[in-house]
């Protein structure tokens, strides 16, 4: 599993239970403590290990997962280690899985894939289209086709056209990267025949193709800030729903009580949390009973002009599916 948000690893803070094995990259000290009283400061070092989970929690004082346990693969065999998991770091896990437990990863996958960014590395004849994950990029699919300077227009425009039907599965922005001007003429091509498509492509100018050009783009920052983007306008859209609701007596809560009083009549469709309010232990309860009642999470970052909005309304508010009293 690649966890690749705060969300993410909520569900896999729900995934993950007592007697679970999961193997994951980590930090340890190699070296044991030898019979002097002062000890020298041994060094932590890399290694992979394989744990016995014993607990699972937020960690206090940042954004991840403490995933505690006893060492049964690797270094250290017996003895207890935590392993901190943050976003973009890959675990895999060993247990008995559930129905409950597929459907929450069904959920989570269908979430991450919505908006997700798609890079389309362009030459003439050929495209190869990535989707952009957290821990890389991702090959979707490979387009080839005859060039339009060998075998006419209506060999390139059945090129592009495939292109295009490749990009009708996704939903976030896509990215046209390559050299020349292949990608121009192709961004005219989508114009003419899909206007929602076009309104989510931008072109970017690479020195290379293949990889090469996702790698050109991710050194221009352009994938950062695409990605910034997708998620401030998700929590832009959901405060507005809410700041709406206020100025029209429509079904809301906001305030831990609030909130907390909704999740117990089970009358909560969208929940949302600032970051640094689900590691409160009251918060939690909360969010685990939200999750028991199929609602809707969205956890908001503390940097964006909507989570300052949410904190002034006491860090967490709730759209709902009908008004209580």
């Amino acid at each position: 599993m690649f966890p690749e948000s705060l969300d993410d690893l909520w569900h896999l803070k729900h995934l993950l239970h007592e007697g679970d094995l999961i193997y994951a990259q980590t930090f340890r000290s190699l070296e044991s403590q030898t019979d002097k009283v002062r000890p020298e400061k041994t060094e932590k070092k890399p290694v992979r290990l394989g744990i016995r989970v014993t607990k699972v929690e937020f960690h206090h004082n940042a954004n991840r997962l403490r995933v505690s346990g006893v060492i049964v693969h690797g270094v250290d065999e017996g003895f207890h280690h935590t392993v901190n998991l943050e976003t973009g770091q890959e675990i895999s896990v060993i247990k008995r899985w559930h129905g409950i437990d597929l459907e929450r990863i069904d959920r989570a996958v269908r979430a991450s894939t919505a908006g997700v960014v798609h890079v389309v590395s362009l030459e003439e004849g050929s495209a190869e289209i990535y989707r952009m994950r957290q821990y890389g990029p991702e090959i979707f699919t490979t387009i080839t086709g005859g060039s339009g300077k060998r075998e006419g227009m209506d060999a390139r425009s059945v090129f592009f056209g495939d292109i295009m039907t490749a990009l009708q599965e996704t939903t976030g922005p896509l990215v046209i990267a390559g050299p020349g001007f292949v990608k121009e003429d192709f961004l005219r091509f989508v114009r003419l025949r899909n206007e929602d498509m076009a309104d989510r492509c931008m072109s970017v100018e690479t020195r290379r193709v293949g990889k090469g050009a996702v790698q050109d783009v991710i050194g221009q920052g352009m994938l950062d800030r695409i990605t910034e983007d997708i998620q401030l306008a998700r929590e832009v859209s959901l405060l507005e729903q809410l700041l709406a609701r206020m100025g029209s007596a429509g079904p809301l809560a906001y305030g831990i009580d609030e909130v907390a009083k909704a999740v117990g009549f089970g009358a909560v469709e969208d929940l949302m949390v600032i970051d640094h309010l689900i590691r409160d232990e009251k918060v939690t309860d909360i969010l685990e009973e939200a999750e028991s009642v199929r609602a809707r999470i969205t956890v908001f970052s503390s940097e964006f002009e909507p989570g300052k909005q949410l904190e002034a309304l006491g860090g967490i508010a709730a759209l709902l599916r009908y008004a209580i009293e």
